[in-house]
């Protein structure tokens, strides 16, 4: 499928009410409005495309993007590339899937993961910190998980809310994982009160630290 056969495709599911659902979670301009199934219904008939892929996401057309992510050869990137259209995300969607399509399918990704942690850049910060939150439960060799602590109560108040929310998720998983740290990672919780009102649909776990890391702890026992 050709690129412009591909936005065509996409545009044929334009959906008013879904770009004003976009809208409201952040979206830029530049959309069709189209369900995020209906994206996945063009993907499946373009399957792998890395060209196609990267052709996508230059467009900066939000479901573009978002096809990009799921046609592409998440190992063929570089770690400069990857670097490159991290900073270049323009919502929490498209980062979130970027995330978990091609980032977390990268076998080199790690290596990103310390310098994005620490950068100004509030999608590349995401993805390090996302990075470090995978890590922390199995793969913790080489993490100082007490570092970790100490750089979330210093760093965690003021970071941009796209960035709390995998803050968040290395704080969980440490708490949850990590019996010598758990009464730090709860009080840490307490302190920092990161989504301490997030809103849950009943059954759901409240990602606030206090709450969640008991529950989460008390369900892995059960």
């Amino acid at each position: 499928m050709e690129l412009q056969e591909a936005l065509s495709a996409l545009e044929a599911f334009s959906n008013d009410r879904q770009r004003k659902i976009n809208t409201k979670w952040g979206a830029p301009d530049n959309q069709f409005g189209v369900k995020f199934g209906d994206i996945r219904k063009v993907a499946k008939q373009i399957k792998t495309d890395h060209d196609l892929a990267k052709m996508l996401w230059a467009t900066g057309q939000v479901e573009a993007r978002l096809l990009a992510t799921l046609v592409c050869k998440p190992k063929a990137f570089t770690l400069d590339e990857l670097d490159m259209m991290v900073r270049s995300i323009l919502w929490s969607r498209e980062a979130d899937w970027f995330l978990s399509y091609v980032i977390r399918k990268h076998p080199e990704a790690d290596a990103s993961r310390e310098m994005w942690m620490g950068a100004d850049n509030r999608w590349a910060a995401r993805a390090g910190w996302d990075l470090t939150s995978a890590r922390v439960p199995r793969k913790h060799e080489g993490v100082d998980l007490s570092g970790l602590l100490d750089r979330l109560e210093a760093d965690a108040p003021d970071a941009p809310e796209e960035v709390q929310w995998t803050m968040n998720n290395t704080l969980l998983a440490i708490g949850i994982h990590h019996a010598a740290h758990r009464d730090r990672a709860i009080e840490l919780g307490e302190k920092l009160q990161l989504f301490h009102d997030y809103p849950v649909s009943k059954g759901c776990v409240s990602p606030f630290a206090p709450i969640a890391i008991p529950e989460m702890v008390a369900r892995q026992n059960a």
